[in-house]
């Protein structure tokens, strides 16, 4: 069975898929506008650069070879500079996840856009959509905010597969849309491991050479009824040491991750599938759909129908 780690499943719900993607080149002075509720947009600044400003009014500078991934849904902005919002200057808006289910980006004109084709500043910009409610927990470990830098081939690579995208139409979109989904897992995988310490408790685990094998068998069979002694063998230690290592790294005993971990996973199921509570309750590792439902309750505050019915 192939190895099943936390970031892998959790990005399985949030995609590019039919997002924006766009090829910015732009010259001073110019704002854009953020405002399409995504849960995640990527910028990657390939030439120049600019300021982010945060719905908060934090602003964080971002140079050439910066990714930025913006955390939603708030409305935020990128300038070329903080002073730009207050003197003449070109206006742009993303709003393409509106209600009207199209997007209405102003002044935008296929992938390529901007208002010089030799401006001093280039971006690439994807929004990201949410596929399913597995990317809840992803964000839940994200600050508004992170920022990787890359050194200069990768951006002229990168700007070079958006000029070559644009200039072939026949799917160009697909093509974009795998481009930026390759783009935020390595720009999160640097995150994560830069972070160290700040990074999320399950990525850590991943790292840890200890908990690493008992965290990859458990995703990969969350319907096995686990115990920390089963754990503990797949790490090849005892249980008592599994259980302090796991919750020095992790933040929390083993059984508590792994509820957590199941009714993430329910919350999916329940508002993504018609699965009869049974069948979920089976699939996350319960035996019967009494205590499955018992559980859920006393965590969520909600029962699994009524869950469900509130979610739809």
């Amino acid at each position: 069975m192939a190895p099943v780690d936390p970031l892998s499943s959790l990005l399985s719900g949030i995609r590019a898929e039919g997002s924006v993607v766009s090829h910015a080149v732009l010259e001073a002075p110019w704002t854009i506008r953020f405002a399409d509720g995504a849960p995640l947009t990527m910028v990657s600044v390939l030439r120049g650069g600019g300021t982010l400003r945060l719905p908060d009014g934090t602003e964080r500078a971002v140079r050439a070879g910066d990714t930025a991934v913006v955390r939603g849904p708030d409305t935020f902005h990128l300038a070329d500079a903080s002073t730009s919002f207050d003197r003449p200057h070109s206006e742009y808006e993303i709003a393409c996840f509106t209600k009207s289910a199209e997007c209405t980006a102003q002044n935008l004109g296929g992938i390529r856009w901007g208002n010089d084709p030799d401006g001093a500043t280039a971006l690439i910009v994807g929004a990201y959509r949410a596929s399913s409610r597995r990317h809840e927990r992803l964000l839940r470990g994200l600050p508004p905010v992170l920022v990787v830098s890359e050194d200069a081939d990768v951006c002229a690579w990168l700007e070079q597969a958006a000029v070559d995208a644009a200039l072939h139409s026949a799917g160009s979109q697909a093509l974009m849309d795998r481009l930026l989904d390759w783009a935020l897992v390595c720009t999160l995988r640097s995150w994560f491991e830069q972070a160290r310490s700040d990074a999320p408790h399950w990525y850590r685990g991943m790292a840890d050479p200890m908990l690493a094998p008992a965290l990859q068998a458990f995703h990969a069979q969350p319907s096995q009824r686990w115990t920390v002694a089963a754990l503990a063998a797949q790490s090849g230690v005892s249980r008592a040491l599994f259980a302090k290592r796991f919750t020095e790294i992790m933040g929390r005993p083993p059984l508590a991750y792994m509820t957590e971990c199941r009714m993430d996973e329910a919350e999916a199921l329940l508002c993504e599938t018609d699965l009869a509570i049974a069948q979920i309750a089976k699939s996350v590792g319960y035996a019967d759909a009494f205590g499955f439902s018992a559980a859920f309750k006393r965590h969520r505050g909600l029962s699994p129908s009524v869950f469900r019915t509130a979610a739809a």
